[in-house]
């Protein structure tokens, strides 16, 4: 089984910064791809920010320069770092993982995704 639990959301002013941390755990072998991924009330889910087990990173061009997304592959962790906090950043936050996971005497590869966690900056 394999898990991802985020943590580090909450209630913020404009202008404020949070950092969320997304942990895997389980009978992983490796993990390709993570992502941070929010969704706003009556919005569909949209991609924030993705970060390659090579540390590639890229953006959504409405967090560029505000957002910072990394990873710390020896403790399957990811993190994002969030500044310049806007009302509009408002939302559910998820993280995603394309990994390759043990099961039985085989792997497997598939995508997760942890439970979200709420971010609201208040104007």
């Amino acid at each position: 089984q394999v898990q991802l639990v985020e943590s580090g959301g909450g209630l913020v002013q404009a202008g404020g910064s949070l950092r969320l941390s997304c942990a895997a755990s389980g009978s992983i072998l490796s993990i390709n791809a993570m992502g941070w991924y929010r969704q706003a009330p009556g919005k569909q889910r949209e991609l924030v920010a993705a970060i390659t087990s090579f540390r590639g990173t890229n953006y959504a061009d409405s967090v560029k320069g505000r957002f910072t997304i990394s990873r710390d592959n020896a403790k399957n962790t990811m993190y994002l770092q969030m500044n310049s906090l806007k009302p509009e950043d408002t939302a559910v936050y998820y993280c995603n993982a394309d990994l390759r996971r043990y099961l039985l005497t085989d792997t497997t590869q598939g995508v997760y995704w942890g439970q979200g966690t709420q971010v609201t900056v208040s104007s």
